[in-house]
């Protein structure tokens, strides 16, 4: 990231590089001054973008006024032609800068004509850049980047001069906008960890930019045909703009660029950007909610989505969405894959996207939930040929794993049905000086090894090609059938008459023994109740107090008493009144005790009546087991029923299957720790005792 200016001297000319990274302590400078008029850390991006994009636009038209007075022949007899040119080209304009040949430096040279030059100079740019930029808007107005306020603040603060002068010393003109984009990465980066408006943004740093050029390189034709690159969340641009500047070296195909974003400030300095570039469309508005570019297919696609942010406050956009998006949804928790869906979505039939994730994207919820579906679609489509895992601490506000999920709408023959893993995690370099949370880079041998990888699609010790339906598996839902320890159950339901019902517990003996509640039966009461009232306050309670399994409870009905032996799991029958998990009677089988409640209702020749009744039943249990899939229908079933006859003992019915996809890395590169060798170890612990004898003679001595 550097450019070269000479220095002529009486007899050579040398080269000095020249850093963009130079500029840094110019900006902390400028946090200096914010922090000392008291503004808080976390806001500090807030009152720095401004200037930063200030910057930008100043130095690109001081670029493209040097490149167009040359190419048009500007003189001073034609200047106004030359601005009017200079005006249709769409570039933007700022008076101060192309007809006055002046710069912001210039405006601070002068502390005492500063307010009215600085004034005059942000409202000599052209309408678009000053709504870019947020120069005097309204209150009902969106405010971009806020200049104006901004300025106000600074300006109550009486620092507003000296943050704009030290912004004006830093020169943008050397630089690319990769270069450029470093800088502002390096002014987000600085407060990441406690600025709220960074949750979940994550900036792809210019080695993993490079690594998804190379990918999108080695799977596209270089030809003359027009090549169109989309970035659903482009932010600032960098990771747009930084693919189309290192596709163009690679290929010679022409490009154009599309991006939109929802951050108003990070949407601005794209915005501005793309003004400067050949064939470039930068919208404003919500990816998930909006359709700016419904009718588009895009060739290339690629995206950093936010990760760890919820959709909650669009989620009734998202979930009435009519465009087909979105084929399910995953938890409210994180907005990554209805990205991804999108990103699919607009992906011609012959394009490749390559999207940052985190792993939840891999292995989060169950088969059957909004995660796995949407995983499941996008296998059953074909369209994963490879996913690769990064290094941890490659970003600048995160150490977590990430991993590249390379889509391919048009896969060669051989590698239908197929995906490769790579497990990049080791594939880097130390930085020598850690960037906030950043302190590995990949070098370029390390990207070269994954491409190469991508490219042999075939196993290595960092790489597995595997048959798509590995990641396949059956969530078999079954109800089983509980039994006791003689192996015996309820079969069928046994419906009982109960004259008393008894129950032994903490708080002593309870009885029942009125199971037909009318208006004028029922227990005796001070009170005058209802029938409703009195079921409520005395039948319900006791009902619902009824444990078969915790208490002993006892049911008479039929001239015999029924209870659950807990130790044998099994329901008794017997002719006497039973003591407690009582070993006499017989054995009925595991079941369930049931007490049932129900109204009936008043006709002419009867009241209205409670009337409890007792049922024991099967004791059922849902259950699931996760089973490997195959393809194959007869023989996924077979596999099942295979699974069922080795693992299970008790009795069961099938219920749903539902398939599930999940990806699990470290199962699949897990390498398990070398065990050092029995004897070795006994030979260290004889060195160790020997030592110690030495040691202790010496004491003795």
């Amino acid at each position: 990231q550097s450019r070269y200016f000479c220095i002529i001297t009486n007899v050579k000319i040398s080269a000095m590089p020249l850093n963009i990274l130079q500029y840094e302590s110019d900006i902390w400078s400028s946090a200096d001054s914010l922090r000392s008029a008291g503004l808080k850390q976390s806001d500090f991006p807030k009152y720095m973008m401004p200037f930063f994009a200030l910057r930008m636009v100043e130095s690109r038209l001081i670029r493209e006024h040097k490149r167009l007075s040359e190419e048009f022949g500007k003189t001073d007899n034609n200047t106004d032609e030359y601005i009017e040119y200079f005006k249709t080209i769409g570039l933007g304009y700022n008076d101060y800068v192309v007809r006055k040949d002046k710069k912001l430096s210039d405006i601070c040279a002068n502390d005492k004509t500063f307010e009215s030059d600085f004034k005059e100079y942000l409202n000599a740019f052209d309408t678009e850049t000053r709504h870019l930029l947020g120069v005097d808007k309204g209150n009902d107005e969106e405010k971009y980047l806020d200049i104006s306020g901004v300025c106000g603040i600074l300006r109550a603060k009486k620092i507003l001069f000296s943050v704009v002068k030290g912004w004006s010393k830093i020169d943008l003109e050397p630089f690319d906008n990769s270069e450029i984009t470093t800088l502002e990465e390096h002014i987000k980066r600085k407060w990441a960890d406690i600025s709220a408006e960074t949750a979940g943004e994550q900036y792809t740093p210019d080695d993993i930019i490079g690594l998804i050029s190379d990918i999108v390189a080695s799977k596209i034709q270089d030809n003359e045909e027009f090549l169109t690159i989309y970035d659903p969340t482009c932010g600032g641009g960098n990771l747009l703009f930084g693919i189309e500047d290192k596709l163009s070296s690679k290929t010679s195909r022409p490009t154009k660029t599309y991006g939109m974003d929802w951050n108003s400030s990070l949407y601005a300095l794209a915005k501005i950007e793309s003004r400067f570039r050949i064939d470039s469309e930068i919208e404003y508005g919500n990816t998930l909610t909006e359709t700016k570019f419904l009718d588009k297919a895009f060739d290339v696609i690629v995206a950093n989505p936010p990760y760890g942010v919820d959709w909650k406050d669009y989620r009734k956009s998202i979930e009435t969405d009519k465009t087909g998006r979105f084929v399910a949804l995953p938890s409210i928790s994180d907005g990554q894959l209805p990205f991804d869906q999108h990103i699919i979505y607009h992906l011609d039939n012959d394009g490749i996207a390559v999207v940052v994730n985190n792993g939840s994207s891999l292995f989060s919820g169950d088969a059957g939930s909004g995660e796995s579906t949407i995983r499941k679609y996008f296998f059953d489509q074909d369209w994963v040929e490879a996913i690769i895992q990064m290094p941890t601490d490659e970003f600048f506000n995160t150490g977590i794993y990430t991993y590249l999920w390379m889509f391919n709408k048009n896969k060669p023959a051989e590698r239908k049905d197929k995906i490769i893993l790579i497990e990049g995690s080791s594939k880097y370099v130390p930085l020598k000086k850690s960037k906030g949370k950043k302190r590995r880079e990949m070098s370029p041998d390390n990207r070269a090894e994954i491409i190469d990888a991508l490219n042999r699609f075939e196993d290595n010790d960092f790489a597995r090609v595997f048959d798509k339906w590995h990641f396949y598996y059956n969530k078999q839902a079954i109800m089983l059938t509980n039994v006791d320890s003689e192996g015996k159950f309820i079969e069928e339901k046994i419906k009982l008459k109960p004259t008393r019902i008894t129950q032994t517990g903490e708080e002593g003996i309870f009885e029942l023994s009125t199971f037909e509640l009318t208006d004028s039966e029922g227990f005796t009461s001070s009170e005058t109740l209802t029938l409703t009232e009195r079921y409520e306050r005395i039948i319900a309670p006791a009902i619902n107090a009824f444990d078969y399994k915790e208490n002993h409870l006892v049911i008479e009905a039929n001239g015999k008493y029924y209870f659950f032996n807990k130790d044998e799991e099994t329901i008794v029958e017997t002719v006497h009144a039973p003591s407690e998990n009582d070993t006499n009677g017989k054995r009925l089988g595991c079941g369930k005790i049931q007490i049932k409640s129900t109204l009936k209702k008043a006709t002419k020749t009867t009241e209205a009546k409670y009337i409890v009744t007792v049922e024991i039943v099967p004791d059922l249990q849902k259950d699931y087991e996760i089973i490997a899939y195959s393809p194959n229908e007869d023989e996924n079933k077979a596999n099942i029923a295979a699974f069922m006859a080795k693992y299970l003992t008790r009795p069961f019915e099938y219920l749903d299957n539902t398939i599930g996809v999940e990806i699990n890395f470290n199962k699949i590169f897990y390498q398990p720790e070398k065990l050092e060798a029995i004897q070795d170890i006994l030979d260290e612990l004889a060195v160790l005792e020997n030592d110690l004898k030495t040691l202790e003679k010496n004491l003795n001595l």
